[in-house]
This record gives C-alpha cells, sequence and structure tokens, in this order.
C-alpha cells in the first residue's frame, strides 16, 4: 500500500470508534423506527409488518395532528424568544463580573444537579391551589380563594423556560467571554456612548452564541413532553405527548414511529433552515 493510500485511510481509521459508536446507537435505531412506521397495528394488538402507508396517511393527513404540530413549534419558538430576552443580560452580568465569575457560573449550573421531573413538578407546589403564591396571596388579603394557575399553555412555557434558560445562558456566555472588552474602550474611544457600544461591537459579536443558545432551545423545547404533561391541561399537549400516548398508552409502535419522524424530519428541515440563514458552521466558530 502506496504511503498516499496510508495517509488517506488514517483519518477513518482513528474515527472509526466514533464512527461504529454513531451507527449502532444512532443510524441504526433510526432505521428501525422508519421500517416499523410502514408496519400496521391489527385490532388484537398485534404488529402486522409489511409496506403499508396507513399511519404516514393518517399523520399526514389529520388535521388533529398538523393543529399540534403547529402549537408545539408556537410554544417552543415563544420560549426560546423569552429565553433570549432573559438569558441574554443574565450571561452579560456573569462574563462581564469582576473576581466571581466561578460562584456565579456554579449557581448557574446548580438547576442541572437536580431532576428535570422534580424541577418540573415544583411548580406545582408553588403554583397550585394550596401552593406557596396561592397561600401567599390569601395571607395578605390580596385574594379570597385560590387562583387556578396551572395546566394551561402559559404553565407550560414557564416550565420550559424554568428548564431551557440555563442552555441559553451558558451559550451566551460563551460567546460574550470571547468578546475583547478592549472593543468597548475603543468605541468609546472614537465618541460611541456604552449603549452604542453594545449595539453596534458587543450585540454583533455575540449573535452566534445567541443563535446557538435560541437553535439548542427551541429544538429541546419542541421534542420535550414532560413539561406539559405535568403543568399542561387536555387541551396543551405537545407533539412529543402524542408520540408517547401512542406507543406506551395505545401500545401502537407504528403510528408512535410515523409521529416521532414527522416531528424529526420538521426539526430537521427548520435546522437546515436555519444553517442556510446563519451557518450552524459560524456558530461553532463563534464559540469557539
Amino acid at each position: 500500500m502506496s504511503i498516499e493510500a496510508r495517509e488517506a485511510r488514517q483519518p477513518w481509521i482513528l474515527l472509526s470508534p466514533t464512527l461504529t459508536v454513531i451507527a449502532l446507537l444512532l443510524i441504526i435505531p433510526v432505521l428501525f423506527i422508519v421500517v416499523y412506521s410502514f408496519w400496521l397495528r391489527t385490532s388484537v394488538g398485534d404488529v402486522q409488518p409489511g409496506f403499508h402507508l396507513d399511519n404516514w396517511t393518517a399523520t399526514l393527513t389529520d388535521r388533529f395532528y398538523r393543529d399540534i404540530l403547529l402549537t408545539t413549534l408556537r410554544i417552543a419558538a415563544v420560549t426560546t424568544l423569552i429565553c433570549a430576552l432573559m438569558g441574554y443580560p443574565a450571561a452579560y452580568f456573569i462574563a462581564r463580573a469582576k473576581g466571581n465569575k466561578a460562584l456565579l457560573l456554579l449557581l448557574l449550573m446548580l438547576p442541572f444537579w437536580i431532576s428535570y421531573i422534580i424541577r418540573t413538578m415544583s411548580w406545582i407546589y408553588i403554583l397550585g391551589s394550596n401552593g406557596a403564591l396561592n397561600t401567599a396571596l390569601q395571607w395578605f388579603g390580596i385574594t379570597a380563594e385560590p387562583i387556578q394557575m396551572l395546566y394551561n399553555e402559559t404553565t407550560v412555557i414557564l416550565g420550559l423556560v424554568h428548564f431551557l434558560l440555563p442552555f441559553m445562558v451558558l451559550n451566551v456566555y460563551v460567546s460574550l467571554d470571547g468578546v475583547d472588552e478592549t472593543l468597548e474602550d475603543a468605541a468609546g474611544s472614537l465618541g460611541a456612548t456604552k449603549w452604542q457600544s453594545f449595539l453596534q461591537v458587543t450585540l454583533p459579536l455575540s449573535l452566534p452564541g445567541l443563535a446557538a443558545g435560541g437553535l439548542l432551545c427551541f429544538v429541546l423545547g419542541a421534542g420535550t413532553y414532560i413539561t406539559p404533561a405535568v403543568l399542561g391541561g387536555p387541551r396543551d399537549a405537545m407533539f412529543a405527548n402524542l408520540v408517547y400516548e401512542a406507543i406506551i398508552i395505545q401500545l401502537n409502535w407504528p403510528l408512535g414511529a410515523a409521529l416521532s419522524l414527522l416531528l424529526l424530519a420538521v426539526l430537521g428541515v427548520l435546522v437546515m433552515i436555519y444553517n442556510h440563514f446563519l451557518g450552524l458552521g459560524q456558530l461553532m466558530k463563534g464559540l469557539g
């Protein structure tokens, strides 16, 4: 074997363990789901192998699935916007803090040490009829009876923001931490105010982190099912809840496979559009 051929094969040899893991844990399972989506669940509960389009026809033509998918994307977009508006100031404060960045980052990471389910269910004890907020309102005489705050779309968005906000802050912080503060001083020396320096220097340089955090929050928010299941009502189900119900409750694995692939395809298309306009490579460069 020539030296050129050996050098050409060397990167693939080095990557072979990683590629094997990706194939075994990602590609092959997805292929199984694709095959399963064309099978049928019979009336007696068995699965009938074959190539049937019934699941895909129901998934793509039923208005019920379409409406919940649009609701899921809307909730994910609103959650992402709120995370960006709340996360950027927090990330900026941490990045510009003097001497206590480690402590602030530790406080930011503390929620990850607690189970996501426990964090979500904690809102029941805060917003419930006998929760802390209603108890405080009645104790101060502001309300005479408990206010119904749970099991609606607003509570679902609140729970998602609670879950996803640290991801946004971390992404924006990494981007802001890489911005040279002397650039702001240079802009000030040229006559720019602090607000102008921020808008024309800091904000544009931190956009890769903001965009990466937005993409991460949107994808995670659109794919979650625990938050709407715990904090939402019957009308606040998201698309992942349909997948859970089809597979776990109805035991209709083929329909659940088709629904999960539809959500995967929609999010994949949105990521491709995102990449076309913003460029994922530029995002990774900005976070590097």
